[in-house]
């Protein structure tokens, strides 16, 4: 396979280029460094790929030129687009960002790849965040996700409205992957697990939130490698697009899948666990629940990955959470130099 993977420099794009470079596979990165947390981090994971061999390219998902003239170098077989804007609470104060990049951004790619020659296969991050308001659980593909609870779901919510648009009338094989909060060393500061994390070990407040009645709110946590080994096998079983010059000739793959650990935990049993690694307790601040779009739980039913890509998550929240604290510490400890970093986790 020769892949591009869009995010390539973010939490899963880092982990997954990896992993596809390690098995042999050619792969381009791109991304914007744009700077909703820190670019160092970003700088940091991009040195990793860079050092195993992978070319990123710095640039806009929304540059068409640019697209054009990447196509034109590299004939890609797949594309795995994970860059997004990300986040369920920074959404109210830029909606406009999440429009740009999740909605525009996917558009330009999907344009893009109908006219490219031949088509790829396109693997992409959906999240679970598009159940919204589902009382139902475990989330199931089949369930209704036309109810989002805040902007960030309905942008994720459109690109599989928009996927199935152009699956439909370009022939173009696109597999959606809903992702259930992704965890682990390299992951993004602006989750509640890393800044859970920082604020602990510099004896700062953690803010836990409750919902109206004083129920905690419970989160399907899922390790990076179980999410890298489902984007591994979705590339893997893509079949190939079906149009050419942007015309579908028979019906192409269409596909959904849930990507989770399938055992929820309250963010209260999450910190405690968090404490143990850490070996400090922490100081929590309980307050009501923000309204900015976060739900009470989510709680994936993978029982269609597993059956299809073989998806089995292996990694319960306390080794994962082992494996996260251990990189934190080597990541920041005060002097570390990259070497230093890099001994933090190499998986792949």
């Amino acid at each position: 396979m020769t892949v591009l993977v869009t995010g390539a420099a973010g939490f899963v794009g880092s982990h997954v280029s990896l992993a596809l470079k390690k098995r042999g596979d050619g792969v381009v990165g791109l991304d914007n460094f744009n700077d909703y947390y820190p670019v160092e981090l970003k700088r940091a994971r991009a040195s990793n790929l860079e050092q195993a061999g992978i070319f990123i390219v710095e640039g806009d998902l929304n540059d068409q030129n640019l697209l054009m003239k990447l196509f034109k170098l590299v004939h890609f077989t797949h594309i795995l687009h994970l860059a997004a804007q990300a986040g369920v609470r920074y959404a109210v104060k830029n909606p406009l960002a999440y429009v740009h990049s999740n909605v525009g951004g996917f558009v330009t790619l999907l344009e893009q790849c109908k006219n490219s020659q031949p088509q790829p296969a396109i693997v992409y991050a959906s999240s679970s965040s598009v159940y919204g308001l589902n009382s139902k659980v475990p989330f199931s593909e089949d369930d209704r996700t036309d109810h989002p609870a805040s902007l960030y779901a309905a942008t994720k919510k459109a690109d599989e409205v928009l996927a199935h648009t152009y699956n439909h009338i370009y022939g173009l094989s696109i597999t959606a992957l809903r992702f259930f909060t992704v965890y682990g060393p390299w992951g993004r500061p602006d989750m509640a697990y890393f800044s859970f994390t920082r604020n602990i070990v510099e004896g700062k407040p953690i803010t836990i939130f409750q919902g109206p009645h004083g129920e905690e709110l419970a989160r399907d946590f899922t390790f990076i490698d179980d999410i890298v080994k489902g984007c591994v096998a979705s590339l893997d079983t893509a079949l190939p697009s079906t149009g050419s010059g942007g015309k579908k000739h028979k019906k192409a793959q269409f596909r959904i899948y849930n990507l989770g650990n399938t055992q929820p935990v309250k963010v209260g049993d999450f910190v405690s666990i968090l404490e143990k690694h850490l070996k400090k307790k922490a100081i929590r601040n309980i307050i009501p629940m923000p309204s900015t779009g976060d739900v009470m739980f989510t709680h994936a039913n993978v029982t269609r990955a597993k059956h299809d890509l073989g998806y089995n998550p292996s990694t319960d929240l306390s080794t994962g959470l082992h494996i996260f604290v251990k990189w934190y510490k080597s990541y920041y400890k005060e002097g570390a130099g990259h070497e230093d970093m890099l001994k933090g986790y190499k998986p792949y």
